[in-house]
């Protein structure tokens, strides 16, 4: 009976590429946790309502319409806005969002018709419903803002949900900052109102979402 080896410099090559490759991917799997964790944070700093100034203008940016009116996502938002009108009814207000393809009617149209419905005058809201994507709502309102002679560089205030709030004042201040002169730009300007999540899926699904998007935001949205 011969002798047959359990172990050759192949097999030990193999066996120690195998081992490698664990170890790479296990590095890639402990930075990409460290990194969604670092977006989290960034988010979670963002996330809640800064009123600083006058605000002469408030932006409510669009969520998902449902078949019979807007999605609780969407309710939020236009609630927590709502509140703020009540002691500021003669504001201006731009509600923004296209209409998807599972759409009916716009979000800039949902929008104003339940804000209108909620005893906000029509005569202070301004429709921008062509946008598809925050970077259009962002660019698309300002240029509404501009064509009706508002001064860019005034106060606003931006609504939405908490979660969404870095990545629209990221893009804001770019959009912005493309549309003025470098010395004028001043980002203090801003503020934000922070719509609760009410729907639990949907708190959970943008949890993980939302980092992802807005490191798409960061790289592409230019």
């Amino acid at each position: 009976m011969s002798y047959q080896p359990t172990w050759n410099g192949r097999s030990g090559y193999g066996g120690k590429r195998k081992h490698l490759l664990r170890k790479i991917l296990l590095i890639l799997l402990c930075m990409g946790m460290f990194l969604f964790g670092a977006l989290e944070i960034v988010i979670a700093l963002h996330d809640g309502t800064n009123v600083v100034g006058e605000p002469d203008v408030m932006v409510i940016f669009g969520c998902q319409v449902k078949p019979d009116g807007p999605s609780i996502l969407l309710r939020d938002r236009l609630d927590t806005a709502l509140n703020y009108l009540e002691d500021h009814p003669d504001m201006t207000v731009v509600v923004t969002g296209g209409k998807g393809d599972d759409e009916h009617i716009s979000e800039a149209q949902c929008m104003y018709n339940y804000l209108t419905e909620h005893g906000v005058n029509g005569e202070n809201i301004y429709m921008e419903d062509q946008s598809r994507n925050t970077w259009q709502n962002a660019n698309y309102t300002l240029d509404l803002l501009i064509q009706n002679g508002y001064d860019i560089t005034d106060d606003v205030i931006l609504v939405s949900s908490g979660f969404h709030l870095s990545r629209i004042e990221m893009l804001w201040d770019r959009a912005r900052a493309a549309r003025l002169p470098n010395e004028t730009y001043n980002d203090q300007y801003v503020s934000t109102l922070d719509a609760p999540v009410s729907h639990f899926p949907s708190a959970v699904q943008m949890f993980f979402r939302e980092p992802l998007a807005l490191v798409k935001s960061f790289v592409f949205d230019r």
